[in-house]
């Protein structure tokens, strides 16, 4: 196979260089011989860098391709190589049709002018003319005054749930917490959310569990689900 000797050109990709080396040896795209062709690949790119051309990163990635298949296929058992040469001549022969099909369809498209109409003077009727039975309008006045509510602001009456919630001060359940635990009496943890009728409520008996226990007025012993609260120092009074 000889060396090429012809001047550089300018390919679209690497698969439009492979095809050009195969037409140029007159190989058959069906049974490449694969070394010959990666020789001839290496070398032109080769001529790019010497070019100093700005070689693109899909010619490199096809010379490590090639290069890879080139190895395999000289080891003694060269399954590998067969599948992966059937991978790149069925990417050539996909590569090469399209190509063809592209070039008849650009012969066929050869000398194809695009002609735009002016545009024309005419008279526009700007009155609507569909007509509508009264149940669609109706349902169409329903779904666009439905839109217009929900782009209003909320009424007061969706805000009364929130702001009327009763405040519960954590210094009065304080005080209940240690009424419950009165002259060193023991209960369980739970017992002191009972009677609690609001999320509030239990909110408040914990903060003030965690304030008594924090003053160390109160000791917290036994499991960590419903554990033994004890008064360890008297509250007399709370701020």
């Amino acid at each position: 196979m000889e060396q090429i000797s012809y001047k550089l050109e300018v390919f679209e990709g690497p698969m439009d260089l492979l095809l050009h080396l195969i037409n140029k040896h007159k190989l058959n795209i069906n049974d490449i011989p694969i070394v010959e062709l990666v020789n001839q690949y290496l070398d032109y790119v080769r001529q790019m860098e010497n070019a100093d051309f700005d070689i693109a990163g899909d010619f490199l990635e096809m010379a490590a391709r090639l290069i890879y298949l080139k190895t395999v296929s000289l080891l003694p058992r060269h399954e590998e190589a067969e599948k992966l040469k059937a991978e790149l001549t069925g990417e050539l022969i996909e590569y090469r049709d399209c190509k063809i099909i592209a070039e008849k369809l650009s012969k066929q498209t050869e000398g194809f002018n695009r002609f735009v109409r002016a545009p024309q003077e005419g008279y526009v009727n700007y009155d609507y003319e569909r007509f509508h039975e009264s149940e669609e309008l109706l349902n169409a006045y329903i779904s666009a005054a439905g839109k217009a509510r929900r782009r209003l602001p909320p009424p007061v009456e969706s805000f009364r749930d929130i702001v009327a919630r009763k405040f519960v001060n954590v210094a009065s359940k304080i005080t209940a917490v240690v009424r419950k635990l009165h002259n060193g009496k023991k209960v369980k943890f739970l017992t002191l959310f009972d009677g609690s009728k609001s999320r509030s409520d239990i909110v408040a008996v914990f903060l003030a569990v965690l304030e008594l226990a924090k003053a160390k007025r109160i000791s917290i012993e036994g499991s960590i689900q419903n554990p033994d609260v004890q008064i360890i120092k008297e509250v007399e009074s709370v701020e």
